[in-house]
Order: structure tokens, then C-alpha cells, then sequence
């Protein structure tokens, strides 16, 4: 059974479990994996935190999310090299959430996300979910840098404000009103954080420059004691144990309200990790089982639910350093969980005292990572307009209302200007007999032959492109306003590729014409996937057998008989 089959049981096998079998695994390969996952685990630890931090939850869930969901996530999932955990696409949207519903609500959400991811998977729409068109992505990506931008200026600044505000304009306003509260010590610890990060990625690659910038952040703050905001004494520290499960109750009205953020949760939490794994798979040559991937997905955010923990997802950056630390297969990023495990149970305290306007600075390099202005920009300048107008559209919708109307928007809006330029490209012409092409084994082959005369009580026309719902009312519109009825219409369709119901319907509707008016009607040159399409609606029983030609010259044949 295929992969994009429905309920596509047989073909969910975690690549764990091919370790030794699919892929040759040895200890050198163990060291390798052992490395790259403690490397990893630490670029994630301020990450981690810091997402969380941003999000509106405390630092300790995103341990707890790293932790669980990265585990599983790498344990069942349908990629070697994915590692999970939060990421900056989920922070615009858990801020949402817990500002509406509490954390509560985006408990009952990232279940309910996880159950539909789970769904998602087993029924193969893995690989569907690749055809989100990539200005919608672009847009949302785009926007969510900007808003996750726009929520750190307040860490990063010092400012005094006691609750933002979700909306965007709204926070911007706060922050001006609250100019005068700037902490010229945080904004230079901030500064500082982000300095140390681009000179690390200039001239040290090899060490996690995130890391670097909030451990000397820290370092700083700590020696030189200075009064600026930390971990500690914003969220009192991070527990050194394992939380305790909860299990939210399950009330109708909550269900209903947090709903249509699950269905948020599902699908960006699907888009990035299939997004991070094709990207793993360019790196290294790998091919990831996407339908696999998207019930680890479900699997890892159901037990960061029930651990305290927020939405996961695959973490492209995080998924990229695995990569580039040698990983070998899905036990780095278990061991990049357990590092963090680890390290909440033993190094805890360590953590109370990071500057939170590090963390801001961190996540502002991530904003403008993730921002990719640059492909944000060629679209805008090089790209047709209708990949423009989708591009400017989603990102709008995402930084001035809502990620769930934005993707939704942006999806619909790309499908009708895709209609648009396929009903563009769609014809219906004369075309005259022996011009045009001929069947060769489902395929087009040119014939170019002498024109032969064709009787003028005939009309030859041919469709060019796809025949479905939006070229339906063409064929109508062409052919039925001629003012003398002729003997005969005869239908070349060799540049045809598919048909749809509706393309079935309109040639039903012009049969009934045909024959109202004792037109005869030939269908002429139809390539295989119409006229599987026809059979299978029964319209060339309709039609008729000896009405289907390889070509004109056969049907003019037919007529002089």
C-alpha cells in the first residue's frame, strides 16, 4: 500500500526502528550520534526558554516541551535527523491562545492538535500538505518574524508595562507610552547579546552563537551584578523534577472555542516539520516518510500537553546543527532531550540567573532569520502579480489579524488566481483536420500533414488546456452562439491532459444541444485520463462508441458514410 492511501497503516514505520536494517549503524556511529545530540541540546536549552518566555508561558514549559515532544518526535518520527521542540512559529499564536482562554485552553488546543496531526498521518495527507503555495508560507513566515519582533521590544528595552497587548498596533502604542521607563542596562545587555551573536557567526561558525551571546550575557550580569531582569526574578527559577500529567477537562464550550486553534496548531505544526525534514533531506541525501512524521508530530505534542508543556514542532535550525554535528540517525535527537532533561534536573539554578533581555535578543536574531526578507522581497519584485497580491495578503492578515484567517485567506485566494491563469491558458478554437497531434501511448506527438478540405456543413474546434469547472462555460459560450447549425461537431481534444465533473457536465449539456438540433457529435483525439473520466461517468455510453475517433479525418470518414 502507498504512502497517500487512505488509513496507509503498513507504511507508518519510525525510522528508529530501521536502525541496523534500512541504514548500517555501528559505535562509531553511536559516538557520532552522542555528540551531535548534546550539541544540539544545548543550542536548544536558551531556545527553548525563550520561546516559551515570548509565548506567555514560563521557561520551565519550554524545557518540558523540549524535553517530551523532542523525544518523541525523534523516537516515532518518519525523518533521521528532525529534532523537535517550540519554535518561533507557534509563539504569535500560544500568545493568542493563552490570552483568550488561558493555559488551560491552549492545553485542550495542543491535544486536539495532536490528535488531528495523529489523523493527518495515518490517512496520508502527509505529502498534501506540501502544496500550500509557497507565497503563503512566505507571508506568514514573514509576518510571524515581524510580530515575534514586536513582542521582545519590551524585555529587550527594560520597559515598565505591566500586560501587553496582543494586537499589534496596541503594543506598539504601549511602548511609546512607556518610553520613559527605558533601563539603559537591559537595552545594553540586549545589544550586547545580539553583537556577540553576529561576530560568533562571522568568525566561529562551528560554535552555536546563540549560546555564546547568552552565556556571556549572563556572565556579565552576573559578575558585574548588575540590576537587570532575569529568569529568576521574573518566574522564581526552573523546578529541578519531572512535572506531574494533567488531563484538562473536556468541556463542550472550552472544546469549541479553543477549536478552531487546534486546527492552527495542526497545520503549522505539519507545514514546518515536512518544511524541516525536506530540508534534511536536501543536506544529507535522506528521504523522510511524511505521513510518519506527521503522527510523531501528534504523538510528541499529546505528551508535551500532558507534561505542562506548549505546541511543538520540527525546528529547521535545531534539525540543521543535528545535521551538522554529525548526527547519524533519531537517537541524537534523543539524546538532545535527555541532555535537556538532564540538565533541568541537576543545572536548574544556573538558569535563574539569565537576563531575560538576552533571551529578547536571541529571539530577535530568530525574528529576522525567520522573517527571509529576501525571498519576501524577490516575490514582491520578480514574481507575477497574483503571487504578490497572496504574498502581501497573507502577511497583512497575519501581523494585523489572526495566522488561522491569513493561511486561510492566502490558500483560497492562491486557488482562485491558480483558476484564473488555468482558465487563461484554456482555449477553444477552429481547428481544422490533419493539423494538431496524435495519440502515442497517452502522450502528445506532433503529426504535422497536409490540411485536408473538410465539408462547410462541419465545425471543427479544439480545446487547449485542462477542462474542468472554470473552462466548462467556454465550450457553451464558443460553440453555442455560432448562427448556422451545422451537421456535424467534431471536438479535438488532443491537448487536453484531464477533465473534470463539471468538463463532463458541459459536454453532457452540449450532447443534449447537439441532438436537439440534429447535430451529430465527435469527440476526437481524447487522451487517457478524460477518457477514463468519461467512462467512468458513463457520458461515452451517453455519447456513444463510434462517436469517439482517433482523429477528424475519421469522423469526416464516418459522415460521408
Amino acid at each position: 500500500m502507498k504512502n497517500n492511501t487512505f488509513f496507509a497503516i503498513d507504511s507508518l514505520i519510525p525510522r528508529t526502528f530501521e536502525i541496523g536494517r534500512r541504514f548500517p549503524y555501528s559505535r562509531e556511529s553511536f559516538i557520532k550520534d552522542l555528540l551531535a545530540g548534546v550539541t544540539v541540546g544545548i543550542v536548544a536549552l536558551p531556545l527553548a526558554m525563550a520561546f516559551s518566555i515570548a509565548a506567555g508561558a514560563s521557561p520551565a514549559q519550554g524545557l518540558y516541551t523540549a524535553i517530551f515532544a523532542g523525544f518523541f518526535i525523534s523516537f516515532l518520527g518518519g525523518s533521521r535527523y528532525q529534532i523537535g521542540g517550540p519554535t518561533g512559529a507557534f509563539v504569535v499564536i500560544i500568545f493568542g491562545v493563552i490570552s483568550r482562554h488561558g493555559m488551560e485552553g491552549l492545553v485542550l488546543a495542543t491535544i486536539l492538535a495532536g490528535l488531528m496531526l495523529v489523523l493527518m498521518g495515518i490517512s496520508g495527507l502527509g505529502r498534501l500538505i506540501k502544496f500550500i503555495p509557497y507565497p503563503v508560507t512566505t507571508g506568514f513566515t514573514t509576518g510571524i518574524g515581524l510580530l515575534i519582533f514586536s513582542q521582545q521590544v519590551k524585555d529587550f528595552l527594560g520597559l515598565s508595562i505591566e500586560k501587553v497587548s496582543p494586537e499589534f498596533f496596541e503594543k506598539w502604542v504601549q511602548y511609546v507610552e512607556h518610553i520613559r521607563t527605558f533601563d539603559l542596562k537591559t537595552f545594553m545587555v540586549g545589544l550586547g547579546t545580539i553583537l556577540i551573536i553576529i561576530l560568533v557567526r562571522r568568525f566561529f561558525p562551528r560554535i552555536p552563537a546563540s549560546v555564546a551571546g547568552v552565556a556571556v550575557a549572563t556572565l556579565v550580569c552576573f559578575i558585574g551584578k548588575l540590576p537587570v531582569e532575569t529568569i529568576g526574578s521574573r518566574f522564581g527559577g526552573i523546578p529541578n523534577s519531572l512535572p506531574t500529567p494533567i488531563f484538562p477537562g473536556f468541556h463542550w464550550s472550552t472544546l469549541k472555542a479553543v477549536f478552531p486553534d487546534a486546527i492552527t496548531i495542526a497545520l503549522l505544526a505539519a507545514i514546518e516539520s515536512l518544511l524541516s525534514a525536506v530540508v534534511a533531506d536536501g543536506m544529507t541525501g535522506d528521504r523522510h516518510n511524511a505521513n510518519m512524521e506527521l503522527v510523531a508530530q501528534g504523538i510528541g505534542n499529546l505528551a508535551s500537553a500532558i507534561f505542562g508543556g506548549i505546541p511543538a514542532t520540527g525546528a529547521i535550525a535545531r534539525t540543521a546543527t543535528n545535521i551538522k554535528s554529525g548526527a547519524q540517525s533519531p537517537l541524537a535527537g534523543m539524546i538532545h532531550a535527555i541532555t535537556l532533561l538532564l540538565f533541568m534536573l541537576f543545572l536548574a539554578p544556573l538558569a535563574s540567573v539569565i537576563p531575560l533581555a538576552s533571551l529578547s535578543a536571541v529571539l530577535m536574531v530568530v525574528a529576522w532569520d525567520m522573517s527571509e526578507l529576501h525571498r519576501f522581497l524577490r516575490i514582491i519584485r520578480k514574481s507575477p502579480r497574483s503571487d504578490m497580491l497572496v504574498l502581501l495578503t497573507t502577511f497583512v492578515l497575519t501581523v494585523l489579524i489572526d495566522l488561522n484567517v491569513a493561511v486561510e485567506v492566502g490558500v483560497v485566494l492562491a486557488a482562485f488566481l491558480f483558476l484564473r491563469r488555468m482558465v487563461e491558458t484554456a482555449e477553444i478554437k477552429p481547428g481544422a483536420a490533419g493539423v494538431g497531434a496524435e495519440i502515442v501511448y497517452g502522450s502528445i506527438k506532433d503529426s504535422p500533414h497536409e490540411q485536408p478540405e473538410h465539408p462547410k456543413n462541419v465545425e471543427i474546434y479544439e480545446i487547449t488546456g485542462p477542462f474542468f469547472f472554470g473552462v466548462a462555460d467556454m465550450l457553451q459560450d464558443t460553440l453555442m452562439t455560432l448562427e448556422k447549425k451545422p451537421r456535424a461537431f467534431i471536438l479535438r481534444l488532443p491537448q487536453v491532459p484531464a477533465i473534470d465533473s463539471t468538463g463532463i457536465a458541459a459536454l453532457e449539456s452540449f450532447l443534449t444541444y447537439c441532438r436537439k438540433h440534429n447535430i451529430k457529435l465527435y469527440l476526437s483525439e481524447v487522451r487517457e485520463q478524460p477518457r477514463k473520466a468519461m467512462e467512468r461517468s458513463g457520458f461515452i455510453e451517453l455519447l456513444g462508441a463510434e462517436y469517439l475517433v482517433s482523429s477528424p479525418e475519421e469522423a469526416l470518414e464516418a459522415l460521408k458514410r
